[in-house]
Formats: structure tokens, sequence, C-alpha cells
């Protein structure tokens, strides 16, 4: 990560930047869950463990940047590479155990990123930092846990649990 906040210094006061994530709550979303009840949630957690205990051990690399929205783009991420097709099954498992606990999960295709920075309404975007993130961001690294954030409005993220993940052999 400390490659990544580097290349983030280079450009975090250019013209048109993101409005930038703070740097401690940047993680790569499996499933999204958005709002889930507390009656779901005893049961959620009952479901989530055996997934990611159940998974394959997953090493990843920070790789480039790109854009989520198109001519207006919304946001700027760092790309995530290395096990990705593991990660995926990791993220679908994960899904597949929300929604049999009754947690709807959000339906969009899994696109393993940070989110490093958001674009506001008004402004014109740089979309010319993609460009300038190009490249490995650091070494690569074992995935060696799986957490579930809650995500306040207005507020930091907030830790819920975690599971450790597969370890390497």
């Amino acid at each position: 990560m400390a490659a990544l906040g580097r290349a983030v210094d280079g450009i975090r006061d250019a013209p048109g930047a993101p409005r930038w994530a703070d740097p401690a709550s940047l993680h790569v979303t499996l499933a999204f869950l958005g709002d889930v009840p507390r009656a779901r949630l005893t049961g959620l957690l009952s479901a989530l463990g055996p997934a990611v205990v159940g998974s394959r051990a997953v090493t990843l690399q920070l790789t480039g940047a790109g854009r989520f929205g198109g001519r207006r783009p919304r946001v700027l991420w760092a790309g995530v590479g290395g096990d990705v097709d593991a990660l995926t099954v990791l993220a679908d498992r994960l899904a597949a155990a929300a929604r049999h606990a009754g947690v709807p999960v959000d339906e969009r295709p899994f696109r393993p990123h940070l989110t490093l920075g958001r674009w506001p309404g008004p402004g014109t975007p740089d979309v010319g930092l993609v460009d300038r993130l190009a490249g490995d961001h650091g070494p690569a690294w074992p995935v060696t846990e799986v957490v579930l954030w809650r995500s306040p409005a207005g507020r930091p993220h907030e830790r819920v649990t975690g599971w450790p993940s597969a370890h390497q052999a």
C-alpha cells in the first residue's frame, strides 16, 4: 500500500482530482450487502464464516487504475491483480451465503478494485489521472483475513467481525 500511497501523493492536488478516500478505509469489496436488518445479522455471520474458511488461499497485487462512470466518471480506483479467479470464487461464495441467510446482495458483476476517490457532481474530473497511476503498486501479498465492515453514512467504516482466510501452502 505504501507504493500506491506514493503514487496517489503525486496526483493528490492535481486539478480535476477526486475527493480522496481515507487511506485507512481502503478495502476490496467482495460483496456489497447494503443495510442489513439486525434480525438477520446473526444468521449472516453464521453463513459467512464457513464461506471464508472453505476458500482457497489468495495472493493479490495492486496494479493500474481505472474509473467507473463512463463519460461522467464518478469513481477513481486502483486495480487488483494476482489470484483474481480465486478471489472471484470467494466473492461468489460470500454472496451465495448472504442470500442463503436472507440478505440481498448487490447484483453488479464483481470487479476487484480499491476505491481511491470519488468525483462530486460539479467540476471537471481529470480522467488522465488513471494513466498516471499505471503499473504495479508494490509487491504481491497474501490475503490473511476477510472482514465484514459496516459503513455508516458520513462516518468511517466500522469493523463488525473478521475471519482468517486460507493460508498459502
